[in-house]
């Protein structure tokens, strides 16, 4: 059974209709999975389809479980279904929304919902059953590689000893608290009311909250201006030295681990080599950039 298929049958279990058909002409994005909207019964619905390779790659279990603490937080969409052996998943939509990255990551009301969405996150007395350590991982994904018989950059480990000397010796005071650890602005939703919504929490799990905060950053590619005014709404102030070094270590971390994911997807056959190069071009700019004074702005980090 192709996955199409499975979760066509998954669908027509959930709404006890064996007429139905996984209609995929309404794409609602995605890079992990690929989603898309249904009308079913008069309701309109996200379903989910996993992405290749994504069963090596996340524990749908702890997912699972994830994603009902931050339901019960108010933060996500509402799931009615969730299987945890397939990832398949069903979520209510959420009617006239769009995603932060359509309707601008740094304006100032955006930056402060998200601001306030990763507080109300980090600051959660739920913790979850699981922690993401960025290093596990990446071993993870380095040796799904290589059962793929797939190879590396020529400076590939150079640059990684590089990168985890830089966190040895910079990186202080570290904490852990549940964390989205996938906070691309196209996760961020905001209804016609002004509220403002979290999704996709298949990364989350305990972590430092600066990772968060670096892949905000980041992935919306903020201007100096920006990133001061999201420092002020998620901080109160600007951060100290020490909190910046984070920032920056984790906005590299990051650039390494999402090339190596997307080496993945394309050793699995899926179109991301252009992704995966324009990442590892970027964390290759910045540990060298970084490694010439550690007062290189991220601003420049993000380009």
């Amino acid at each position: 059974m192709t996955m199409e298929e499975l979760v066509e049958s998954k669908l027509r279990f959930v709404f006890n209709d064996d007429n139905i058909r996984f209609d995929k002409s309404c794409f609602a994005g995605g890079l992990t999975n690929y989603n898309y909207i249904m009308n079913i019964k008069g309701n309109k619905y996200v379903i989910r389809q996993p992405g290749g390779m994504t069963e090596l790659m996340i524990d749908r279990k702890v997912e699972k479980i994830n994603n009902q603490i931050v339901s019960e937080l108010g933060l996500n969409s509402e799931c009615i279904y969730f299987d945890e052996n397939s990832g398949i998943k069903i979520s209510l939509y959420i009617e006239n929304s769009k995603n932060i990255a359509q309707i601008g990551p740094g304006f100032l009301t955006n930056l402060k919902n998200v601001s306030d969405l990763l507080k109300k996150t980090h600051f959660s007395k739920k913790c979850f059953p699981n922690i993401f350590d960025w290093e596990i991982e990446l071993i993870k994904y380095e040796k799904i590689i290589k059962k793929l018989n797939g190879c590396f950059f020529f400076d590939y480990d150079i640059l990684k000893k590089q990168l985890l000397d830089f966190i040895k010796k910079n990186i202080k005071n570290s904490i852990c608290v549940p964390c989205h650890n996938d906070t691309v602005p196209e996760n961020f939703l905001v209804d016609d009311s002004g509220k403002a919504y979290l999704i996709d929490w298949e990364y989350s799990g305990m972590n430092d909250p600066s990772w968060d905060v670096a892949a905000y950053i980041l992935e919306s590619r903020l201007t100096q201006e920006e990133i001061h005014q999201f420092f002020i709404y998620y901080y109160g102030n600007f951060p100290i030295k020490d909190e910046i070094l984070k920032i920056k270590a984790w906005m590299m971390a990051q650039d390494l681990l999402w090339t190596v994911w997307a080496m993945i997807r394309h050793y699995n056959g899926d179109d991301f080599l252009d992704y995966c190069n324009f990442r590892y071009e970027r964390f290759k700019k910045n540990v060298k950039n970084i490694a010439i004074s550690t007062d290189y702005s991220i601003a420049d980090m993000v380009k």
